[in-house]
């Protein structure tokens, strides 16, 4: 006696619906696996459950990729949508906007200058000399707070031997002091 068929309809009961998304998961899988073992076929699968994780099954003899490759050339549909495409332009943009900034860093650098023509060369020394400019900048910073510390070490090290020259002399005076016989 086989089993009545049921309404299909959405399960209300969150565990029950778990429960059953996770067996017709598994089962949808094995079938696709034996298809491909039984059949020879390419079988991709891709299946997002309701809470976002994804489960999936691709044929040993293929990629996801190639299988979408051939659903695009037999279907005449196009997979990439004018989201990606605009991604990949925005790709190549920032891959061109790296190669600009390798060029001027060599050249920065001084390396790849003879290509330049003297107008060229202008602003490339403008940023040397303002670079230069910065670095003596930080480093008279950092001499004037070393000439401060100095000070200050200089005006606690006084302090320090003033209290122990006081101090010297306070215990002399004790030790002058002492119990005569």
């Amino acid at each position: 006696m086989g089993r009545g068929k049921i309404e299909i309809k959405r399960i209300e009961n969150s565990a029950n619906r778990q429960v059953t998304f996770s067996k017709r998961r598994n089962g949808i899988i094995k079938k696709a696996r034996e298809l491909s073992v039984l059949c020879e076929a390419h079988v991709s699968v891709v299946i997002f459950s309701s809470s976002g994780k994804m489960s999936e099954y691709c044929s040993p003899s293929t990629s996801l990729p190639k299988i979408l490759e051939r659903y695009q050339l037999n279907s005449g549909k196009k997979i990439w949508d004018a989201k990606h495409e605009h991604l990949s332009a925005e790709i190549d943009r920032i891959k061109k906007e790296n190669d600009n900034m390798q060029i001027e860093l060599r050249h920065l650098k001084g390396e790849d200058l003879n290509s330049l023509q003297p107008k060229e060369l202008i602003p490339i020394e403008e940023a040397l000399e303002n670079g230069v400019r910065c670095v003596r900048e930080k480093q008279n910073d950092v001499l004037r707070m070393l000439k401060k510390n100095e000070r200050i070490l200089e005006e606690d090290n006084k302090r320090l031997a003033y209290i122990l020259h006081h101090h010297q002399l306070t215990r002399g005076e004790y030790e002058g002091h002492g119990t005569c016989i």
